[in-house]
């Protein structure tokens, strides 16, 4: 098995040394290291204990480079707290200590170093100061082994004790897309770009194709090594360093995350909850600038806590949103440390809850910390988690990808976990979102009210128009919304679509004596009329008199005659009875059938209807726009007749 082992503790207190007596590796590897004699970036080495590999990421002890500290205890799995037999707990040990509880470690062993320095009673005070530190912590029942690494003592009793808490760690879940936040890049004579980091979750194989967040940059891996071993294919929890194509490495910086393609996004704002140190000066207030540590990079961010009074007291836990300056990437249950501005100092950690959180107002602060408290309960329910998620997105839902970038599940697991909600009726697929089931129920009743309404309003008419009900109701939803819910509706025969014409099912038109009889009567006119037609305003006209209608409720019945059909529009003016056209088409074809050409000009065809040219050049030209003539120059080719 593969664990992930980091140092913390105060500086000179022999992390370093210890690291090189248990591995053999000197980890300081810059020439100011050698020179100054201190650990001032992360160092690296690793060791197999048995069945066991460690690889060891040792940190600076300096309070000048925490940051760089927080950047290596990213992905351990287990800390060895080290602290000097001659000084005991000292202010960089307190800070490192906080740091490792507040990311969520939770096994470790402490060693107290440089034993061939002190007498008995030193090194039990020692102990004693240890254990008063460790107290109700997760190293409180830890090994405390006490070592020189000078000398040689206690190093074999330290690699039984490592090997022993490895073999104890659960069992790593990986549910979770490939994920590697890079710690280290340089360049390598015949190679090119090279990084490093804690494969956080999944595996990486050789030639595979990845996209580097946030700069969105596509990479290809050239070539993989683990254990100080070319590899084909590396797991999570594995120390390892990947030969990047595509890009330059000094495009590469720490705090970047190698992902899949098209899987992950960046983001700005997270709701998160955040755990404040009783050590810390002072609560952490809303509109507090800090300094977030999450994963191996540093964001300056404002923070808006999320209850009444905009704070969270030393020594407390609530929900707060961290607002960053720059894009970063995260996950859900990411841990991360927060620093104060200025003076820096470690004061505050948490875990990411929702990583694309909305600007939320004061007002909203109820439901948000509901909905936080509903997804932090349900993290190891994965179809919970993503039945909340989906209904947080209200009636827009979620696509695929969208809910993936959320959770940065693994596309097999994600998809097991979106079937079990549609099966259970937690969610609706719709046109490739999904959505939670109660807020599709309320599209398809708003849906229907609306129609409803419309009738009423307009009973003359024979529907909405469908685009007017889609900017009504759906104008800031996704066109795919829509055409789902109108696709239900239609299919359980609540409506009914006339082209683009949408109306109740049930519904018809219902009209009065006097309604009546103007439809009668316009209708009459136009089919007894045939082919020499009044014009519209003429034709409404002499239907009105006699009637208490006014000319806007027989434009809405003549509108009625349109929507059937039973009238064709062919100008603004002239209006046809359908049986007139399709007896003048009828003639066109039989004329067309006695001549091979398929010609006709304007004058033939005034001859063949008998009409004016007041009415033949509309009528052509209405012709032209239905397919049924082609114009030719001054004259129409008449269309083949369709067959099948």
């Amino acid at each position: 098995m593969d664990v992930i082992i980091g140092t913390a503790g105060h500086i000179d207190h022999g992390k370093t040394a210890l690291v090189k007596a248990l591995t053999g590796v000197d980890a300081d590897r810059l020439p100011e290291e050698k020179r100054r004699g201190i650990t001032v970036d992360l160092g690296f080495a690793e060791m197999t204990f048995g069945d066991v590999h460690c690889g060891f990421v040792d940190v600076p002890g300096h309070e000048r480079f925490v940051k760089n500290m927080l950047a290596g205890a990213n992905g351990v799995d287990l800390v060895m707290l080290v602290i000097a037999a001659d000084e005991g707990v000292m202010p960089q040990t307190r800070e490192h200590f906080d740091i490792c509880r507040l990311l969520g470690i939770n096994a470790g062993v402490i060693v107290l170093t440089k034993t061939d320095l002190v007498d008995e009673q030193t090194l039990e005070l020692a102990k004693l100061g240890t254990a008063e530190l460790v107290s109700n912590s997760f190293l409180e029942n830890a090994p405390v082994v006490g070592v020189s690494s000078r000398t040689g003592t206690g190093i074999d009793q330290l690699k039984t004790v490592i090997r022993q808490i490895a073999t104890s760690l659960p069992v790593r879940k990986d549910q979770l897309v490939l994920r590697l936040p890079i710690d280290r890049s340089f360049s390598m004579k015949g190679f090119g770009a090279v990084v490093t980091g804690t494969l956080a979750s999944g595996e990486i194989s050789e030639g595979t194709e990845l996209e580097l967040l946030p700069n969105a940059v596509k990479v290809r891996v050239r070539g993989l090594q683990t254990h100080g071993k070319a590899v084909k294919t590396a797991m999570a929890g594995q120390r390892i360093a990947v030969n990047l194509g595509g890009i330059d490495h000094s495009k590469i910086t720490r705090g970047m995350t190698l992902v899949p393609l098209d899987t992950l996004r960046s983001t700005q704002i997270i709701d998160a909850e955040i755990e404040v140190l009783t050590t810390a000066a002072k609560s952490l207030r809303s509109r507090q600038r800090v300094r977030v540590h999450i994963g191996t990079t540093e964001v300056l961010a404002r923070i808006q806590v999320l209850n009444n009074s905009g704070e969270i007291a030393p020594g407390s836990k609530d929900f707060a949103q961290l607002r960053l300056e720059t894009q970063v990437l995260t996950v859900p249950s990411e841990r991360f440390i927060i620093r104060s501005y200025s003076p820096q100092a470690t004061i505050a950690g948490g875990s990411v809850i929702d990583a694309f959180a909305e600007k939320h107002r004061h007002k909203e602060n109820e439901a948000v910390r509901h909905y936080l408290a509903n997804m932090l309960t349900a993290f190891d329910d994965i179809n919970e988690r993503v039945r909340l998620l989906v209904n947080a997105a209200g009636a827009s839902g979620f696509n695929f990808a969208e809910v993936q970038a959320r959770t940065a599940l693994r596309k097999e697991i994600l998809e097991a976990s979106v079937d079990a909600n549609l099966a259970s009726n937690n969610l609706v697929e719709a046109n490739g979102r999904n959505v939670s089931s109660g807020e599709f129920t309320k599209l398809l009743s708003s849906v229907e009210t609306t129609i409803e309404e419309f009738h009423v309003r307009e009973p003359l008419a024979k529907g909405i128009a469908r685009e007017a009900l889609r900017e009504k109701l759906f104008a800031f939803l996704p066109i795919e919304i829509f055409h789902s819910v109108v696709d239900s509706l239609q299919s359980t025969k609540r409506i009914s679509l006339d082209k683009e014409t949408i109306r109740i099912d049930s519904y018809h038109q219902k009209l009065s004596p006097e309604e009546a009889a103007f439809s009668d009567k316009i209708l009459s006119t136009y089919r007894s009329a045939d082919l020499e037609v009044p014009k519209l305003e003429e034709a409404l006209a002499e239907s009105l008199a006699g009637t208490k209608l006014q000319m806007p409720q027989a434009r809405k019945l003549f509108q009625m005659f349109l929507d059937s059909g039973e009238i064709v529009k062919v100008t603004d003016t002239f209006y046809f009875a359908k049986n007139a056209i399709d007896k003048l088409a009828d003639q066109l074809k039989q004329f067309a059938a006695t001549t091979n050409d398929r010609l006709i000009d304007v004058p033939k065809f005034k001859e063949l209807a008998g009409i004016s040219r007041k009415y033949a050049i509309p009528l052509l030209e209405y012709f032209d726009r239905e397919h049924i003539t082609t114009r030719a120059g001054d004259k129409r080719h008449i269309a083949e007749p369709r067959t099948g």
